[in-house]
C-alpha cells in the first residue's frame, strides 16, 4: 500500500487488531522510506443487489433505519436494533457470497425481529410481503400463536411432574389451518417469499 505521506509504494504491518465485533481489521503500518506510521482498515466486501439491478454496500445503519419504523411505540431500544443489524450481517456474511439480493436481506431480518418483538415483526412482514387482506394478518397471527403453544408444550414436557397435555382440539385446528396457509405462501416463519418490495 502506498504511504499517504511520501507516496512510497510499499509499507509493512507492525500491528493488527480487530474492530466492529470482528468485522474490521485495523492495521498499523510503517513506511520503510520515511518511517512514518499510519493506520488502515480492512473489511470484507458485502454488496447488496437491489431490485433495479443497482448495487450498494451492505449497511447496518440502513437495516436499523428500516426496522425502527416497524418498532415505533414498542419496547425496543437502540441497542436491540444494533444487535439485530449485527445478526443480519453475520448471517449474510456466513453465506460466503460477496453479493446478495436485497430480498435475502429482508428474509434475514424476519427471524431476529420475530424473536425481538412480535408486533414489530408483523408490521415489518406486512409491508415486506405485501399483506393485502385481513386473512393475511390472521394467518400470520395464528402461526405465531401456534408456534408459541408448541414452545410452551415442549417446555411443559421437559418439566418434571407435569404431563404436558395443554393443547385442545381448538389448538390443533388453528395449527392445521395455519400450516395450510403458510404452505400457500402467506407466511412461512422466517422463510417468506416477498410479494412486493424488500429492504436494503
Amino acid at each position: 500500500m502506498h504511504c499517504p505521506f511520501c507516496r512510497h509504494n510499499d509499507s509493512r504491518v507492525i500491528d493488527s487488531r480487530t474492530a466492529d465485533d470482528g468485522a474490521t481489521i485495523r492495521r498499523r503500518r510503517q513506511c520503510p522510506a520515511c518511517n512514518r506510521r499510519f493506520t488502515t482498515s480492512e473489511t470484507a466486501t458485502l454488496t447488496v443487489i437491489k431490485r433495479s439491478g443497482v448495487t450498494e454496500p451492505f449497511s447496518r445503519p440502513k437495516i436499523v433505519s428500516g426496522v425502527r419504523k416497524a418498532c415505533q411505540g414498542r419496547p425496543v431500544g437502540d441497542d436491540d436494533l444494533a444487535v439485530l443489524a449485527q445478526q443480519v450481517e453475520e448471517h449474510m456474511r456466513a453465506s460466503g457470497q460477496a453479493q446478495i439480493e436485497a430480498h435475502e436481506v429482508g428474509l434475514a431480518i424476519l427471524g431476529p425481529l420475530r424473536r425481538l418483538d412480535e408486533i414489530a415483526y408483523l408490521r415489518f412482514a406486512s409491508v415486506y410481503q405485501g399483506f393485502e387482506t385481513l386473512d393475511d394478518f390472521e394467518a400470520a397471527i395464528a402461526l405465531l400463536r401456534a408456534e408459541r403453544d408448541m414452545t410452551s408444550s415442549d417446555a411443559t414436557h421437559d418439566s418434571p411432574g407435569h404431563p404436558g397435555e395443554r393443547g385442545d382440539q381448538h389448538d390443533h385446528d388453528i395449527s392445521a389451518d395455519t400450516s395450510s396457509r403458510a404452505h400457500h405462501g402467506v407466511l412461512e416463519g422466517s422463510h417468506m417469499t416477498p410479494r412486493q418490495g424488500g429492504t436494503n
